[in-house]
């Protein structure tokens, strides 16, 4: 070997074992260290690019949220850098305004304009509350705990507030919230003749408790005796403390208390809501993650805490744990596991057929090294331990060795060409550095357009291209410098390992251990005796790959090359036939697949206003029927419980966090049924909801009734249809066409218009007489709302509660309309005069939400569609190419627009796009460089097509449509199957330089190439498979992956081994011709001796 391949650093490590070993000890260790404290999570979690502004107006209508907060909101933030798109969402009693961000936005700078624009406005209504801006978060729930007896509210609330505190003295858990209670709230009722006797007002009484229920600091005084300091203490926290407070004086020194003039109560504010479990009234109890905390410690100690409270509980009240994520955390990360681990055995199996046993050990070996070296990084990068993650190290299992294989298949080459073990790694490596480099390099190109998607889809899935990356120049870097350096010393595998192996076994062969003394030499004979049994099998199949190559493959190439126009236009004919597939629409696209979970959740919404006697028929209905279905399907060994919600939605306990309050009134009524895991029971969270949806019935008298089954990214209703008309009545009526259109399709289910008869409502404007007496519109707005919805005294912290006190008439004052026209305003000389004389009335209808998008007002008409039966895009595209132009016809001036999975899904189709032209481009220059050449880069890279088309044909033989997460694996094949036609031109050109024709060359490269080719391919091909074929329903989502990156790779590498021999020979024809060479033959002989590449 001469000094010159001695030199540089591929050499030096090729010959220095200890620094190999070093490099290797250090990923491993490094990466075993950096996996017990890295982020563990179900689902990745990110920062959303969107700001909320939340304004809460107590009382007010739909419309005077919308008129008095939100356009006043809009004028100030529209204008604002970086903004995308701004939607607001007016219902009664508070603003919701949410603002998108441009991708790349400073979320942080956005956030302090956003914060100042709202600061700039002066025109927000007085009673509207301070308004709160903030980033939108993911809640990153772990489990629930629900507290359930037959105990009153009161005790229920201290007993869960007892049980969320002593959760959050847990080392291990920082962040506990309730639900499904009512806030607190003091209530000051003042009849109206108490009133007038002591000549008062609501609003009077109010400012009175605001001054006299207070605690003041006075500062300090400093005396010889040291500093003092002063304050006024007169803060009242218990209701029955504010009865005390004097409200008027008498000169005698007498006064009137409000206790003697009012009913105070100590409770909850007056609506409707209502939470019960297993029929029982109920509080849930939910506990989060942050920072670091991992999912199975924050369960472990809920669990632990749940059995010890049992002890105190009360007889009759029970606390059992729900929705435990951690053990769906476990449950998937077990999915995946062993998924790997089986995918890894058929990569060594396939290893071990093609290579001999020592090669193949040492090429195994890069998969964990890349794989810790991949986890020492994902700190740095940002990136948890999650489902999205593992599945990202599944795709890697057969790919990353790739690299190692050529490396170690043409260092195996040079050894039985005679080589010395020094020399054969040296030249080995070196020989097939520059296209093992560039095809790393190709793939890395393949999975950057991955993190050019937009929206919280690009987020949910950015750790494939981070954890695929990573591995690949992981395993770049082990193949370069540290393989050859393990299979350069003959010791590293006769030595310690194969003592270890060997000794056990030759001793088992011989039925007596070893001597102490036993030599070396008699050592290293057992050992070779048993890498000669395990060896039988490869030894097998390298003759018959060698029989196939000379008698079966060099033929057929033989014959395509010399009729190599009719094999182009065969490939073509393929291609076509894959267009055609995709364009007759037996091949389906949907945004995201829909995976089962564990609960499902069935929301009923009654118009707006009804009785809240009405909702609970509604609920009742809902928890008999799921009871029906579950008793139909194995009963409690299937269910963990029910939990209802009356007057309120359910929350999710995940998405985006709001300072707007969440829906809520006597129509709303939510059940959520609590199953066991999937494996645990035969009907699927899809199959329960069908049923479960069948045995309700029909939904006469509700405006919308859904039921939600699925988790992750899917989750969301498929169809959804935003309208924009700044007239509500013509957008109703508009909605309403659409949704009777979206019902006349087939497999379209939980069709909703966006509309719901609102509540009546009583609109007052001041008579003359009124205005005579010097009443204004304000100081009637006043009355009339501190009378039935109360006046603010003041609000304070009780413990973690804030407590507002409203001073209001009592109930039995304000129950119907005549209490309203009866209702005595005080004028300001005064006087009072009934309403009905300072006021008239006429009556209305309140919209229950106003929602806006840029400026206009919309409405969303949503469905969602049965599987199997109707595919929403087939759906949305007939709808815009038939009926929504007639309807936009029909209302002149309205607009519309795909918003949900439609809008993500062509946004991230868009930018994926354009990364995919980007990623070809710099495809293109990667193959451009080592080749120098513009034509050659164009012949490897026709695989790509053919990569796309088995991946259409994976999905189409496997019966999965097309989703997002398919053209995430159609852009990242790209990269990996140009890595065998790589290397094959790269092996032609060689033996072209050489001095050889083109025709001969090609024949050898292809021949010489066939085993590492067929060897990458299959072992990425097998390394998926297992997740491929996995049945879990839980895995659906991320199996179109594996499917377009399997396929892919399987039906290109045929393609590649006939193919791109014939497009390399058309381009060398072409050059012969401007040449003026002959070089083109019309027969071509399959027999081609090994020719020399130097």
């Amino acid at each position: 070997m001469s000094a010159r391949l001695k030199r540089g650093p591929i050499a030096w490590m090729a010959q220095n074992i200890v620094a190999a070993n070093l490099v290797m000890a250090v990923l491993i260790l490094g990466g075993l260290k950096t996996a017990s404290v890295v982020k563990q999570e179900v689902f990745p979690e990110f920062d959303l690019d969107m700001i909320l502004i939340g304004v809460p107006y107590p009382g007010a209508s739909p419309a005077e949220v919308e008129q008095g907060i939100v356009l006043a909101i809009e004028e100030e933030i529209r204008s604002l850098d970086g903004v995308k798109k701004v939607t607001s969402s007016s219902v009664e009693g508070a603003a919701g305004v949410t603002v998108e961000l441009e991708l790349g936005t400073n979320a942080n700078k956005a956030l302090a304009d956003a914060k100042a624009a709202v600061d700039r406005i002066t025109s927000l209504p007085e009673d509207a509350e301070e308004p709160t801006v903030s980033l939108a978060s993911n809640r990153r729930q772990v489990i629930q705990v629900v507290v359930y007896g037959d105990e009153g509210e009161e005790t229920m609330r201290q007993l869960a507030e007892r049980v969320r505190t002593e959760l959050l003295m847990l080392p291990s858990i920082t962040y506990v919230e309730l639900s499904g209670i009512r806030e607190r709230e003091i209530a000051v009722e003042v009849p109206q003749d108490n009133l007038r006797a002591y000549n008062l007002t609501l609003g009077q009484v109010a400012d009175t408790i605001d001054r006299l229920a207070v605690e003041l600091p006075g500062g300090g005084v400093k005396t010889r005796q040291g500093e003092i300091l002063m304050r006024t203490a007169e803060r009242r926290d218990l209701g029955q403390e504010f009865a005390e407070l004097r409200i008027l004086n008498a000169q005698d020194g007498t006064g009137v208390r409000l206790g003697d003039i009012a009913t105070i109560t100590d409770g909850f504010v007056d609506n409707d809501q209502e939470a019960t479990f297993n029929g029982k009234r109920a509080v849930m109890v939910n506990v989060y993650r942050s920072g670091t905390q991992t999912p199975i410690e924050i369960a472990d100690a809920v669990y632990k805490y749940v059995g010890e409270a049992t002890a105190w509980l009360p007889t009759g009240v029970g606390i059992t744990t729900l929705n435990d994520r951690a053990q769906m955390y476990r449950d998937r990360v077990d999915l995946l596991l062993r998924n790997a681990r089986l995918g890894l055995i058929l990569v060594l199996l396939v290893l071990g057929l093609f290579l001999n046993l020592r090669l193949a050990f040492w090429v195994t070996m890069g998969i964990p090294i890349s794989f810790m070296g991949s986890l020492m990084l994902m700190p740095a990068m940002d990136v948890s331990l999650n489902m999205v993650s593992l599945f990202a190290f599944i795709i890697t299992l057969g790919i990353v060795v790739d690299d190692a294989i050529v490396v170690g298949e043409n260092i195996h080459e040079m050894r039985t060409n005679g080589a010395s073990l020094h020399e054969a790694a040296i030249i080995g490596v070196k020989q097939v550095a520059m296209p093992v480099v560039f095809s790393v390099l190709t793939t890395v190109a393949a999975f950057l357009p991955l993190f050019l998607v937009p929206g919280t889809s690009g987020k949910f899935f950015r750790n494939i291209p981070a954890i695929v990356i990573s591995v690949l120049m992981v395993s770049l870097m082990e193949s370069i410098f540290v393989l050859p350096a393990h299979l350069g010393h003959r010791g590293q595998f006769l030595g310690v390992i194969g003592r270890f192996f060997a000794s056990p076994f030759s001793a088992r062969i011989r039925a007596k251990p070893l001597a102490t003394g036993e030599s070396e030499e008699e050592l290293d004979r057992h050992h070779s005796r048993l890498v000669d049994i395990l060896e039988t099998p490869g030894r097998y199949f390298s003759g018959w790959l060698h029989t196939f190559t000379e008698n079966r493959y060099a033929p057929f190439l033989a014959k395509a090359l010399e009729y190599r126009g009719l094999t182009i236009s065969v490939g073509v004919a393929v291609l076509a036939i894959a267009i055609g597939t995709v364009a007759s629409g037996r091949l389906e696209w949907t945004f995201m697949p829909k995976v089962d979970g564990d609960v499902i959740t069935a929301r009923a919404v009654l118009p707006f206003g009804v009785p809240v006697h009405e909702t609970e028929v509604i609920r009742d209905r809902l928890l008999k029927t799921a009871n029906d279905v579950l008793q139909e399907n194995g009963g409690d060994k299937i269910s963990l419980g029910a939990f209802a919600q009356l007057g309120a939605d359910i929350s999710q306990g995940f998405g985006p966090v709001s300072g707007a309050s969440a829906p809520s009134g006597s129509h709303l009524t939510a059940v959520q049924m609590f199953l066991v895991p999937t494996d645990q029971r035969e009907i699927t969270a899809s199959q329960f909801a069908k049923a479960w949806r069948e045995r309700f019935g029909p939904a006469s008298g509700l405006e919308s009734l859904t039921f939600q089954f699925s988790t992750g990214p899917g989750a969301t209703a498929s169809l959804e249809v935003q309208l924009s008309h700044n007239d509500l009545d013509v957008l109703e009526q508009a909605a309403e066409e659409l949704a009777g259109k979206m019902g006349e399709y087939s497999g379209v289910k939980d069709i909703d218009d966006g509309f719901s008869d609102g509540k009546p409502q009583l609109n007052f404007h001041l008579t003359p007489e009124g205005r005579s007496l010097g009443l204004t519109a304000a100081e009637l707005g006043r009355q009339v709302r501190a009378a039935f919805f109360g006046a603010e005294a003041l609000r304070q912290q009780r413990g973690r509660d804030e407590v507002k006190v409203m001073v209001r008439l009592p109930e039995k004052e304000r129950r119907s309309e005549h209490d309203i026209e009866a209702l005595m305003i005080r004028t300001p000389d005064g006087g009072e005069v009934p309403l009905r004389v300072a006021a008239t009335v006429d009556r209305g209808l309140s919209y229950t939400t106003i929602k806006r998008a840029d400026g206009r007002r919309v409405v969303s008409v949503t469905g969602d569609t049965v599987a199997g039966e109707a595919n929403p895009s087939k759906i949305l595209g007939d709808l815009k190419a038939e009926y929504l132009p007639d309807l936009v016809a029909r209302y002149p001036g309205l607009g519309f627009s795909f918003e949900g999975d439609r809008r993500r899904s062509d946004e991230s189709l868009a930018a994926l796009g354009v990364g995919y032209v980007l990623a070809l481009i710099i495809i293109y220059g990667l193959l451009a460089i080592p080749f120098r050449s513009y034509i050659q880069p164009m012949v490897v890279m026709t695989s790509i097509p053919f990569g796309i088309v088995g991946a259409v044909f994976g999905h189409l033989m496997l019966g999965y449509d097309l989703s997002l997460i398919s053209a995430m694996g159609i852009v990242a094949v790209s990269g990996i199957v140009v890595n065998d036609s790589l290397v094959l031109v790269h092996a032609a050109n060689e033996a072209r330089d050489a001095g050889h024709p083109p025709i001969r060359a090609i024949q050898f490269a292809a021949r010489r190439r066939l085993r590492p080719i067929l060897l990458t391919s299959l072992t990425t091909f097998f390394g998926l498979m297992p997740m491929i074929l996995e049945p879990s329903v839980q895995a659906r989502f991320l199996i179109p992956m594996a499917v377009s990156l399997g396929f892919g790779v399987l039906f290109s590498t045929f393609i590649i081994l006939l193919i791109v021999p014939s497009l390399y020979l058309v381009v060398e024809d072409a050059r012969a011709l401007v040449l003026g060479e002959r070089t083109r033959v019309k027969r071509v002989s399959p027999q081609v001796p090994g020719l020399p590449t130097q």
